[in-house]
C-alpha cells in the first residue's frame, strides 16, 4: 500500500531534512516542490515584469504562479502512487491549511490509488533556530522574509493545518540534528 507523506513547516524548520530522511527511511520517492518548479517559475515572474526571486510579495506569484506550482506537485506524486511507489512532498503548503478537504480533493483530482495513507508531518522548530537557518542558507527567495521577519513568523505561526483525511504527526525539530530513530519514534 502506497503512502503520501506531506511534509511542512515554514522555511528554515528543517522540512527538506526531515523530507529526504523520510524519503530514504521508507524508500519512498522525494518530490520537492522548488526542485520541481522553481526554474519555471523563475521565468513566469520574470516574464510578467517581477522579480524572479520574490514570492512571498508578489501578488502575480500568490494570484497566479502558485497553484500551478502545487499542481504539479500532486500531479507527479500521483503518477508515482498509481506505480505503487510511496511519495514524501517537501513544501511549506500553507495556503491549502485552512481547507478541509485539501487531501480528499488531491486524491480525486490526481487519481490517487484508494488505498494510500495520507500521513502530515508538521516540522517546527523556534523563531531564533529558524532565522538562523534561514540567513544561513543564504537563498535570494527569503530576502522579504528576513527583511519582514515579524511579519513573516507571526503568519507561520498562525496558520493551522485543517485537513482531513490524514495521520498527523508533529516532529520538533529545534535540535542540531535529525536521526532516523526520531523519526520513526514519531511516526
Amino acid at each position: 500500500m502506497p503512502s503520501i507523506y506531506f511534509v511542512i513547516g515554514p522555511a528554515g524548520s528543517g522540512k527538506s531534512t526531515v523530507a529526504r530522511l523520510l524519503a530514504k527511511e521508507r524508500g519512498a520517492v522525494y518530490l520537492d516542490k522548488d526542485s520541481l518548479a522553481t526554474y519555471f517559475t523563475e521565468a513566469l515572474l520574470t516574464q510578467a515584469g517581477g522579480d524572479p526571486h520574490e514570492r512571498d510579495n508578489s501578488e502575480f506569484y500568490q494570484r497566479t504562479v502558485m497553484d500551478l506550482e502545487y499542481a504539479t506537485l500532486l500531479r507527479v506524486a500521483g503518477d508515482n502512487l498509481r506505480l505503487g511507489l510511496s511519495v514524501v512532498l517537501d513544501a511549506p503548503f500553507v495556503r491549502y491549511f485552512p481547507r478541509e478537504d485539501y487531501i480528499e480533493d488531491a486524491a480525486r483530482t490526481y487519481g490517487w490509488p484508494p488505498e494510500t495513507e495520507a500521513v502530515v508531518v508538521h516540522v517546527v522548530a523556534g523563531s531564533s533556530t529558524v532565522r538562523e537557518r534561514v540567513t544561513a542558507r543564504s537563498l535570494d527567495r527569503d530576502a522579504w522574509k528576513l527583511g519582514h521577519w515579524d511579519e513573516f513568523w507571526a503568519n507561520a505561526q498562525a496558520a493551522e493545518c485543517e485537513w482531513r483525511g490524514a495521520r498527523h504527526v508533529l516532529f520538533d525539530n529545534s535540535g542540531d540534528g535529525v536521526s532516523a530513530e526520531a523519526l520513526a519514534r514519531h511516526l
